[in-house]
């Protein structure tokens, strides 16, 4: 989804870098792509998709980030994933990284930062509805480490808005559909609730609102980006096995969820116009299925 804007002259073109230009930072920077110059910041900036000027630096290096960031940014997104899946790892990604990247603006004035987050900061487990207002507690590492993060965007003196999106799932993230077709997930019944984002609606609720960031319309600090139908996690199995030809569930196979069970609730980002592509698994699976039928 590309960001829809009245071509501008090239002086007057907004100024967005996305800070993580991996595969979910890149396909954002491509997606706001041509109404914007787009500057992508990563270690190789050869890997920057076409068109994004690339970048070259480690957030983990403050002095990599001097003289190198574009001038008069309107908008920052922060996309980070860890290098590595340890408290480090996440600290650098989440907290390190963003720490050396504000130093090393000097107080620029900047629109919007627009910290790309996870619903893992919340804790609940008791299959209760969860929104932008609901208590955050994570007890695991990773999630505290992004709540610090969340919160350092949050006092960075940037107006900033935080972005949770739940489990990613699309074409270059089949994980979870290809381990229900080689039998490696036999979830109990009931299973805990999932929540998950189809990886075109999370690139298109980014531009949606960065689009609205530029139009100086209004935006809340926090946004879950979840889709619209949170679901037990072996009814999404069970629906899978009726699409598609599966192995049986194997010895070994995983029989629980890996973030609790909570339903988001995703009423803010709705209240702002976006409409979903995929506002349920069904959409977002099923289309999955239909481009590449065979084997397990």
């Amino acid at each position: 989804m590309a960001i829809t804007a009245n071509p501008q002259p090239p002086e007057n073109r907004p100024r967005i870098l996305v800070a993580g230009c991996g595969a979910l930072g890149g396909a954002i920077a491509s997606a706001l792509l041509p109404a914007a110059d787009v500057f992508g910041l990563r270690r190789n900036p050869d890997r920057v998709p076409p068109g994004v000027h690339g970048i070259g630096a480690d957030l983990r290096q403050p002095d990599q980030l001097r003289d190198t960031l574009p001038a008069d940014l309107d908008i920052i997104i922060y996309c980070l994933t860890p290098s590595s899946y340890d408290v480090q790892g996440y600290r650098d990604a989440y907290v390190a990284g963003l720490q050396n990247l504000l130093a090393a603006l000097h107080g620029k004035p900047t629109t919007r930062l627009l910290f790309i987050s996870s619903t893992s900061v919340y804790h609940q487990d008791d299959d209760s509805w969860v929104d932008e207002l609901s208590p955050t507690r994570p007890v695991k590492f990773s999630g505290q480490q992004i709540l610090a993060g969340e919160q350092l965007a949050l006092n960075s003196g940037i107006p900033a808005t935080i972005v949770r999106f739940s489990g990613i799932y699309g074409p270059t993230r089949r994980r979870f559909l290809d381990a229900v077709r080689r039998g490696e997930m036999n979830p109990a019944s009931p299973g805990p609730y999932s929540n998950r984002i189809h990886e075109a609606d999370a690139v298109a609720a980014v531009a949606h609102l960065t689009e609205r960031a530029l139009d100086g319309r209004p935006l809340d600090n926090c946004y879950v980006v979840s889709d619209c139908e949170p679901v037990r996690l072996d009814e999404v199995v069970e629906w899978v096995r009726q699409q598609v030809p599966c192995s049986a569930p194997a010895a070994g196979a995983r029989t629980a969820g890996r973030a609790g069970s909570k339903q988001c609730r995703n009423r803010r980002l709705l209240d702002t116009g976006f409409r979903f592509r995929y506002p349920d698994y069904r959409a977002g699976y099923g289309e999955m299925i239909r481009r590449q039928s065979g084997p397990a």
